[in-house]
């Protein structure tokens, strides 16, 4: 009796095992007539769990092409071929590579022409569909991610962010250029090899070769910004701070975890990380303007002195910071204008009143340097005209003043 339960499993099993095969070669049948819609009917009534292991893989295998269909799958269907393909363990090595190879250049070629045609969402979905088919080509990760964030699918550009966050990606390339030779432009060539035979043929000349700038703090900023839209600011702290414990050194990492701080309204914090900034790198011009901006707000004018003129020192066509100094000093007028309209007419009224006037004569005087400097780097720049004109008034430069208006007329002022 057993014997004979024996026999009829095993013939069962044989009978199963044909019919799966069977099935199979129907599926393969279906894929090369590009009946997809076919072959995946036939594969979703097998059961993978029940199949012996040589016949897993090809399952699989045949899977992933009919849920692919050459490229005209949605992206559920196209995720399922990669969860598919991913199910190969063994076999079909060659198959599956030719496969993956197909895949990738069909996505990309499908993500340049949706971005060509402006069509950022499709086109982030199809660099991610390259990138999961050839995860060693984190590059498309990275496209993925830009274009998903610059069309604003923030949930999803976030997910990609993170995940070239956790890989570490930086972007860091050699890049490989040459000269046409015709024209004289710059070209960038996927390869040394291509850059090689263009110059050998003599099309381009002067070869060379340059390493690309870390992606790492867009990466970073990018997170955190999402975040902060999202109103969690926690995370877009952690995101930066994270960053900079990896890369304690990194100076753009710390300008843009001051500058989180600047947006969240945490002028202290913002201040400390800019004077660490500036430590690090003392002739940077715009850090000690920011210092500038950051101590007249507090009303420590004397230290917004200091700083304003060490950034024209540093970088002598920084006009804000010339600006903002003229401003500032202009600004010390309004008290003594107070205390002049407060006066009466007693001798002593009237000789505070000439002190006064001195004083707001000096004023207008000290601020002149700035401005006129402001208009020899920013020819332009009528506010700049305008007060100057006004300044030349008060202080009786007719000459000055009668140049300066026609200046601010061919400016199109009044």
């Amino acid at each position: 009796m057993k014997k004979h339960f024996i026999a009829a499993l095993a013939i069962l099993i044989s009978t199963v095992t044909f019919a799966q095969k069977k099935e199979l070669r129907e599926a393969e049948k279906a894929i090369k007539k590009s009946n997809f819609a076919e072959a995946k009917s036939i594969l979703g009534q097998l059961d993978p769990n029940s199949m012996d292991d040589k016949y897993k893989a090809n399952y699989y295998y045949l899977n992933a092409e009919a849920l692919y269909a050459n490229g005209s799958a949605n992206n559920d269907d196209i995720a399922k071929a990669l969860k598919s393909l991913g199910l190969i363990e063994e076999g079909l090595e060659t198959e599956t590579a030719e496969l993956k190879t197909t895949m990738v250049q069909s996505f990309v070629t499908q993500a340049n022409e949706a971005y060509e045609g402006k069509d950022y969402s499709t086109s982030s979905k199809n660099f991610e569909n390259a990138y999961r088919v050839s995860t060693r080509d984190t590059l498309y990760l990275y496209y993925a991610a830009i274009t998903a964030s610059g069309v604003q699918e923030f949930d999803r550009a976030l997910v990609l962010y993170e995940e070239l966050d956790d890989l570490g990606y930086t972007g860091i390339e050699v890049e490989y250029y040459a000269i046409i030779k015709d024209s004289g432009e710059e070209e960038v060539f996927a390869s040394k090899t291509m850059r090689d035979l263009s110059v050998k043929s003599g099309t381009h000349i002067k070869p060379a070769e340059r390493i690309t700038e870390s992606k790492r703090e867009e990466i970073v900023k990018a997170i955190a910004s999402i975040y902060k839209s999202k109103g969690e600011n926690d995370k877009a702290l952690n995101a930066i701070s994270k960053a900079r414990k990896e890369n304690p050194e990194d100076l753009n990492l710390l300008i843009s975890e001051a500058n989180l701080y600047f947006e969240l309204g945490n002028n202290e914090k913002f201040k400390e990380l800019l004077e660490v900034a500036t430590a690090k790198d003392p002739n940077n011009a715009e850090l000690q303007f920011n210092l500038g901006v950051l101590s007249q707000d507090s009303g420590d004018l004397d230290m917004a002195k200091k700083y304003y003129d060490k950034a024209i020192e540093l970088d002598p066509s920084y006009v804000n910071a010339k600006i903002n100094m003229a401003a500032m000093i202009l600004g010390k007028e309004k008290a003594l204008i107070e205390e002049m309209n407060s006066l009466g007419g007693s001798p002593a009224d009237n000789k505070r009143y000439d002190e006064l006037k001195a004083q707001r004569l000096e004023i207008y005087k000290s601020s002149i340097p700035y401005l006129e400097s402001v208009l020899e780097t920013d020819p332009s720049n009528i506010d700049a005209a305008k007060t100057l004109m006004n300044i030349y008034s008060a202080t009786g430069d007719t000459a000055k003043q009668k140049a300066m208006k026609a200046k601010v007329e061919s400016l199109g002022g009044n």
